[in-house]
C-alpha cells in the first residue's frame, strides 16, 4: 500500500440555498440542521485534509474531520456565477444569456461570473496546490472537501473512464476516492481505480 496515492474528493452538505436550488458558487449559505447531524454521524478516517475556503465546506469538513485542521485552498471555490448567485432557474429561464449558457456552458459567461475556462485554470492550480503539499509533507491520503462543480470538472480530468463535465453526477455530501500508483501520480496521469466513498453511519449513533 506504501506505492499508492489515494485521495477522496467530498462535495459539502447540503444548504439553504440548494434546498431551493439556487445558483450558489461564491456566494455562501448555512447547512442545513438535519444535514449536520446526517454528517456527524459518518466516519471517517483521520488523514490530511484540504477544503475550499467557503463556509459550507469548512463547516463540512469540521463535521467530518473535528480533529484536524484542514488546509485551506481558495482555489478550489465553486465557480462563480456572478449575476446569477443565488436566483433559481424559474427566476433566471426568460434571460437570454442564461439560455445561452445552459447551451453552452462552455464557452458563454454569466455576467460578472466566471467563464468555465477561467474556473478550469484555478482549479488545475489549486488541484497543483494540493499535490506539492501532500510531496512536501511525505503523505499519500487525503480528503478535500470541495464543491461539486469542482469535482465534477477534477473527475473528467482525472478519472480512469473519460466522461465529459455534465456526465458526473456528485450528491452532497458525498465523495469519491481515486487511487493511483506513485509513478502514475507523478506524471500526473488518469487514476487507476474509482469508487464511491463507502460512507458508514456510526452504530452508536
Amino acid at each position: 500500500m506504501d506505492d499508492i496515492v489515494v485521495i477522496t474528493l467530498f462535495r459539502h452538505g447540503v444548504t439553504e440555498e440548494n434546498k431551493r436550488q439556487a445558483y450558489l458558487g461564491w456566494n455562501d449559505s448555512p447547512l442545513l440542521f438535519e444535514e449536520k447531524e446526517r454528517l456527524s454521524k459518518l466516519q471517517l478516517r483521520d488523514e490530511m485534509v484540504f477544503s475550499s475556503d467557503l463556509g459550507r465546506c469548512l463547516t463540512t469538513a469540521a463535521i467530518l474531520f473535528p480533529r484536524t485542521t484542514p488546509e485551506i485552498i481558495t482555489e478550489l471555490r465553486e465557480l462563480h456565477f456572478g449575476e446569477w448567485e443565488g436566483k433559481t432557474y424559474s427566476e433566471l429561464v426568460q434571460d437570454i444569456l442564461y439560455e445561452q449558457w445552459l447551451n453552452d456552458f462552455y464557452s458563454v459567461r454569466p455576467p460578472e461570473g466566471e467563464s468555465f475556462q477561467e474556473f478550469a485554470l484555478r482549479v488545475n492550480g489549486g488541484w497543483e496546490k494540493v499535490k506539492k503539499d501532500l510531496e512536501e509533507n511525505n503523505q499519500t491520503r487525503a480528503t478535500i472537501i470541495t464543491h461539486g462543480g469542482v469535482i465534477k470538472y477534477l473527475l473528467s480530468q482525472l478519472a480512469p473512464e473519460e466522461k465529459e463535465f455534465h456526465d458526473w453526477k456528485v450528491p452532497h455530501g458525498n465523495g469519491f476516492e481515486l487511487k493511483w500508483n506513485k509513478d502514475q501520480w507523478r506524471r500526473g496521469e488518469r487514476c487507476i481505480s474509482l469508487q464511491e466513498v463507502p460512507l458508514m453511519a456510526n452504530p452508536n449513533g
